[in-house]
């Protein structure tokens, strides 16, 4: 019995806990307006059904937040994210387009891996103003936050550029082992990060970093270099979600493109337990959240939400699911549940000389 009591206390207290549960409810709010909803069948050998798409579409996010908690946990932010993936969608799309094959696979391969490479580039951009010239992350990423929009209008000319390459295409709509591509590279970059940072000291250092820059650097931490490789993973992540997000249309809309998915992703990494405040990081709890995040947008015209409400409601769930996993509310919760304090007993007064 104390056996059980232990691992049910360890379950209780996994920061895991409340983002999963949190994906179950919906999960049940969706197969209770919707009893098909969790109905996957085979059709042309792939994998068809609500969860296959919430898997599919969770891709973005979940690649644009993989690269948002490291850069978290060195107790930083990147809001470029967003304007990033629309210059990776720009930089691509119109490679494609004025390539002499533009059907071609080595087209394809050519475009996206040069606009990854200018992806990496911008994020290295960002840590170079944080790391080397102390600017503020927020200011710093603020900055390409607005100017990558006018780059990505640039480079397509302010037109909405549309390509016509399946291998291209095949990154959001294709399919491995009866799974969506997109969502196989997301977890494919999960798995490499988990690898780096788990296996290996890079976690470790990431984490002083976050927690104490100053004390990290007097123990010979080069906190500038990690701060440097984080924003530059941050602007690769970014680069892949563009490129996914423009292959899902065929097309690039630089001034919509990616637009708030760093909020998406901001969102997803406090939802799986990441503290704004830096140092420790989850990378599954970043998962789950990604997950928590498509799941929410499906479910919101899945029990007939109004579209002009849509964002309030969002907020309000995201807000309830914060509360459930802050440390204080539950205190609270706690305490209330149980009923105030008792005090000790008042003490019993005996006169002298009387007898029991």
């Amino acid at each position: 019995m104390p056996e059980t009591q232990t691992f049910a206390q360890r379950v209780v207290r996994h920061p895991l806990l409340w983002p999963v549960l949190a994906l179950v409810v919906l999960l049940v709010i969706n197969v209770v307006a919707t009893p098909s909803f969790l109905d996957v069948r085979m059709q042309d050998g792939h994998l068809y059904g609500n969860v296959i798409d919430i898997l599919r579409n969770s891709a973005p996010v979940m690649l644009v937040a993989l690269g948002m908690t490291l850069v978290i946990a060195t107790r930083g932010i990147d809001l470029s994210v967003g304007a990033i993936a629309a210059i990776a969608a720009a930089v691509a799309c119109t490679r494609i387009v004025g390539a002499g094959d533009e059907s071609s696979l080595t087209t394809a391969l050519m475009a996206t891996t040069y606009a990854v490479v200018v992806c990496v580039l911008l994020g290295a951009w960002n840590g170079f103003l944080v790391s080397v010239l102390g600017i503020q992350p927020i200011i710093a990423t603020l900055i390409l936050m607005v100017a990558g929009r006018g780059i990505s209008m640039a480079v397509t000319d302010g037109q909405i550029t549309t390509v016509n390459n399946g291998w291209f295409s095949d990154l959001a709509s294709g399919y491995v082992l009866t799974l969506p591509l997109a969502f196989l590279i997301a977890v494919g970059v999960l798995a490499l990060t988990a690898l780096l940072t788990r296996r290996t000291a890079l976690g470790m250092l990431i984490e002083a970093v976050g927690i104490n820059p100053e004390a990290s650097r007097l123990a010979g931490v080069r906190a500038r270099t990690i701060i440097w490789t984080v924003y530059a993973f941050s602007g690769l992540c970014a680069g892949l979600a563009g490129l996914v997000i423009a292959a899902n249309t065929n097309s690039v809309n630089a001034n919509s493109l990616g637009l708030w998915i760093e909020l998406d992703a901001i969102l997803a990494v406090v939802i799986g337990g990441t503290s704004l405040a830096g140092g420790r990081f989850s990378l599954m709890g970043t998962f789950v959240g990604a997950l928590f995040i498509a799941t929410l947008a499906r479910t919101i015209p899945n029990i007939g939400i109004p579209s002009e409400v849509n964002y309030l409601f969002k907020a309000v769930v995201v807000i309830a699911v914060c509360l459930l996993q802050s440390p204080k509310a539950r205190a609270v919760l706690r305490v209330r549940r149980q009923g105030p304090p008792r005090g000790p007993a008042a003490p019993v007064l005996v006169k002298a000389g009387s007898t029991s």
